[in-house]
């Protein structure tokens, strides 16, 4: 606008002047004066639903972007809810929902409880520590469990189950899927870790274990930091998958919670701690190094 402007005077400025003294690229300028109309109403048409949304936020607080779309539609603007979802993802108006929490764990049982083996332990390998954990996902109508099996030196997610019962036989689904992934006779010394839990603590997921002769190890009560990697993972999923969808069901629950573990945090999502390489590609270069 402001070059426009000059252009327009007795004694005017030369385009490449003017880009020169005011230090914008003359073919971006270029390219701005040949944009069409359409994109500046596009932005006046988005600006006009976030102030819609702003106000519908305000007298229902708690909305995810479903029923906001749905309350657009009522409002009369005819949007779909991944223009919702993106417009309340820039004004930051996903809420993280702060219902009531489910107990996951449930440590007040007549089971054996074992030692914490990991606590000030090295980890210098895959296959040494893997560590498992329960947590809630909240969908419309009701409340789901997922169990996660997480090795502690690549960080991968090997294993992992969602349900609707936080049983014996959740947690054991992704024991087994992570066995079935991992198993090698050179398991044999592998320390497996978790919270206090019944489930964990129960004879039959205690036997599993004996069977393929893992050390036992467990947090000490209502200490997270025992488990601090598992709870980083769980925090992460919930913050870049969870909490960014509203679930009407569990299958979709299933299919993305599956899509983010298997599709993004173990294949894409780089991690600080693996020098900024995803899990996978990480745990190939360890493969690497073994053999080499």
């Amino acid at each position: 606008m402001m070059i426009q402007q000059h252009s327009n005077i007795d004694d005017p400025l030369t385009i490449s002047d003017a880009t020169r003294l005011l230090k914008i690229n003359r073919v971006g300028y270029y390219k701005w004066l040949r944009k069409p109309d359409s994109d500046s109403d596009s932005v006046r048409v988005d600006m006009k639903i976030k102030d819609e949304l702003h106000k519908i936020a305000i007298e229902f607080p708690r909305y995810g972007y479903r029923r906001m779309t749905i309350e657009l539609h009522n409002r009369g603007y005819h949007i779909n809810h991944k223009r919702v979802l993106r417009l309340m993802q820039e004004d930051n108006l996903l809420c993280v929902k702060k219902h009531f929490k489910p107990l996951t764990t449930d440590s007040n049982h007549n089971h054996k409880v074992y030692p914490n083996l990991i606590k000030n332990r090295e980890i210098t390998q895959p296959n040494q520590v893997w560590a498992s954990d329960v947590t809630y996902v909240q969908l419309i109508d009701e409340f789901v469990y997922l169990a996660v099996m997480l090795d502690l030196f690549t960080r991968k997610c090997i294993g992992w189950k969602l349900g609707r019962n936080i049983d014996t036989q959740l947690v054991l689904t992704a024991l087994d899927q992570a066995i079935e992934q991992r198993w090698t006779p050179c398991l044999q010394d592998l320390i497996h870790h978790s919270d206090q839990g019944v489930q964990y603590a129960s004879n039959q997921y205690v036997n599993r274990l004996k069977e393929h002769n893992f050390h036992i190890s467990m947090s000490r009560k209502g200490n997270p930091y025992d488990n601090a990697f598992v709870e980083s993972f769980i925090k992460t999923l919930k913050y870049e998958e969870v909490y960014l969808n509203e679930y009407v069901t569990f299958s979709d629950a299933l299919r993305n919670i599956g899509r983010f573990i298997d599709d993004v945090y173990n294949k894409k999502r780089l991690h600080s701690s693996l020098g900024y390489r995803s899990p996978d590609d990480f745990e190939r270069e360890v493969k690497l190094d073994i053999l080499a």
